[in-house]
């Protein structure tokens, strides 16, 4: 592991890695740095209480762990440090994710996990960026441009609508 990594990715198997993956996308592309794990809570706690424990040494500052099913990660996560951690719950054979939501998002008082939507990678990693962006000017920066550009691709999409058509814009 890379000493002054900012962010630590933990999954629960490599089953999550496809979602786990998207928060990573995000990182590389502001330039953010980032580790990569599989460590379980049922299957293997010692490496999840290993690898968060000695994660302030590494230089992390935010922690975003992400399981499906019974998805207690990020909550045991959170139970072993102060870091933030963000929750991604992923989405399970059973009950289509709601169940690995469920145990992300209900947390006892005192064990916050900032929890994503079902197999919202993508949004893990924005927010991790939103966090370290308030003690970053240069990361600041680059997320208020990537919100004007959001703002920009979807007023071009209305105007396409307003131009073409429902039916052009989909193709009928």
């Amino acid at each position: 592991m890379k000493k002054d990594t900012q962010v630590g990715i933990i999954m629960g198997s490599d089953s999550d890695l496809e979602v786990m993956a998207e928060a990573a996308k995000v990182l590389d592309e502001f330039g953010v740095s980032y580790d990569m794990t599989i460590a379980s809570a049922h299957r293997s706690p010692e490496l999840v209480y290993r690898h968060v424990t000695n994660a302030k040494s590494r230089g992390i500052k935010i922690l975003i762990g992400g399981a499906g099913g019974s998805a207690h990660l990020a909550g045991v996560i959170a139970s072993l440090t102060t870091l933030p951690v963000i929750g991604i719950p992923v989405r399970a054979k059973s009950l289509d994710g709601l169940d690995s939501l469920l145990s992300t998002v209900n947390m006892p008082p005192g064990v916050p996990v900032a929890t994503v939507g079902i197999n919202a990678g993508k949004n893990a990693g924005l927010l991790a960026l939103q966090i370290l962006a308030t003690s970053d000017k240069n990361l600041e920066k680059k997320l208020i441009a990537y919100k004007k550009k959001l703002a920009e691709d979807t007023e071009k999409k209305g105007e396409k609508l307003l131009k073409i058509g429902y039916k052009k814009y989909l193709g009928k």
